[in-house]
């Protein structure tokens, strides 16, 4: 019989004889089968709930966008725009993104002269800043830069606060700055930027004394302001160069006709002899022209060196510095150097072609590190070259970075000149009188005082 005949009669001679009892090898065949039909169904239940999620999380994702700013958006006003490095192309069937979990941001340090930057900041809108002082309520601002008094329809521009970026910049608190004060004679030396600080400085603390505990005696030269309770001044003293030039009491004289005496400044320094507190500046009366007209001998003695306005201020500044290192006690007296307040006189800088200037700026440059042309930076070399070399320390606050984003807190048409208000037919001429040298007040020379104060 063939074999497949034999198998064929065997197989049901077999099946009878288990019949009612399954062999062993068939249930373990019927079991395996069930669990690998177990597993692949848990595997792709598995798939398709991981997929449900994946779509979840998307819609999720989407829904959030749509309803909320990026980060960067809502900082804009607060902090500048950083330069945004591009996400890269989402890859296909991808594994999920890992997310990472930001380090707390640290606490910013308290502030420090020694180890803190006043550079390194940026300007946040405050509107709901508490002003010390206004052009109305302060009655020491001058018609030069008093802007809402004069006119300036805008206001935002007064509530800008320059934030440092690794320490606090205390607040300027009057009340503290009269006790540092009493008995003691603080004065501001240089030029008509110098005098705006100098106003800030005594309106600020204005707000917190009396009506009648105040005195203010101003003169072309020496302006003083008293607080009587206090035993305290806080003084002006004009001298745009520091150094004597034939212009510190004609300041109608033009710029053709201005000779300095870059070696000689006791006619100034012997009014600052005393001070308590001494806060120096000079740099605009520079910037008159490329070259300046100095002589060695008196005024008057035939002849002048026309020299490049660097090297003339560099001379200048020593004369001032060896007066400073013989005649100050650095014991009894501080010494600060301002460093250059920036002007805004080409708009192209901030990419407003066609502006004229800083005229109808109502907004800061809030791009963070931003410099335009209006601070030479070889002057800035020659202040801190000299600073570094004098016997006596001088501390350089260094206000330049700061204002070079203030386009829109300069005076613009909103002043005066030759002594008079600008009438409504030259505000409406910006090409003629925009003013982008001087400060709005209240505004950003508050600042500097607020420096000068943690400083103090």
């Amino acid at each position: 019989m063939p074999a497949s005949a034999e198998l064929m009669v065997q197989i049901p001679a077999m099946t009878k004889k288990a019949k009612g009892r399954a062999p062993l090898s068939v249930v373990v065949a019927i079991i395996g089968g069930l669990a690998l039909a177990g597993i692949i169904f848990t595997e792709d239940l598995r798939s398709l709930t991981e997929i449900m999620e994946k779509k979840k999380d998307k819609q999720t994702n989407e829904q959030k966008r749509t309803t909320s700013l990026p980060a960067g958006a809502r900082m804009m006003l607060t902090r500048p725009v950083e330069n945004a490095t591009p996400a890269p192309p989402p890859v296909e069937n991808a594994p999920p993104p890992v997310k990472e979990v930001a380090p707390p941001t640290p606490a910013k340090a308290a502030f420090d002269p020694s180890r803190c930057s006043v550079t390194e900041g940026y300007w946040a809108y405050n509107r709901s800043k508490k002003l010390y002082y206004t052009d109305e309520t302060c009655p020491f601002v001058d018609s030069q830069d008093s802007c809402q008094r004069n006119g300036r329809p805008d206001s935002d521009y007064l509530y800008w606060d320059w934030h440092l970026d690794d320490c606090n910049l205390p607040r300027f608190d009057p009340a503290a700055v009269l006790e540092k004060l009493r008995g003691k004679r603080m004065m501001f030396v240089g030029d008509s930027l110098q005098m705006g600080q100098w106003l800030s400085f005594v309106c600020l603390v204005n707000s917190a004394v009396p009506y009648t505990a105040r005195t203010m005696e101003r003169t072309s030269t020496l302006s003083v302001f008293t607080a009587t309770d206090y035993n305290a001044t806080i003084e002006f003293y004009w001298a745009p160069y520091l150094v004597e030039s034939n212009s510190d009491r004609n300041i109608r004289l033009g710029a053709d006709g201005r000779v300095l005496h870059v070696d000689a400044v006791e006619l100034h320094a012997k009014h600052w002899k005393g001070a308590d507190i001494l806060v120096f500046d000079s740099y605009v009366w520079w910037m008159t022209g490329s070259r300046i007209k100095t002589v060695w001998g008196a005024f008057g003695d035939d002849g002048y060196d026309e020299l490049d306005a660097w090297v003339a201020f560099r001379l200048g500044l020593k004369t001032w510095a060896n007066w400073v290192d013989a005649n100050v006690d650095p014991n009894a007296t501080r010494v600060f150097f301002m460093s250059i307040s920036t002007t805004h006189m080409r708009s192209e800088d901030w990419g407003r072609e066609g502006g004229i200037r800083c005229y109808n700026e109502t907004w800061p440059i809030t791009r963070k590190g931003y410099r335009g042309s209006g601070a030479d930076r070889r002057m800035m070399e020659v202040v801190s070259d000299v600073l570094g070399r004098m016997r006596v320390p001088v501390a350089l606050l260094n206000v330049t970075q700061l204002t070079e984003h203030r386009v829109d807190a300069h005076v613009s048409v909103y002043t005066e000149t030759g002594g008079q208000l600008l009438t409504p037919e030259q505000q409406a001429d910006p090409n003629t009188y925009t003013d982008c040298i001087h400060w709005c007040l209240p505004g950003v020379p508050d600042t500097w005082n607020q420096i000068l104060y943690a400083h103090l």
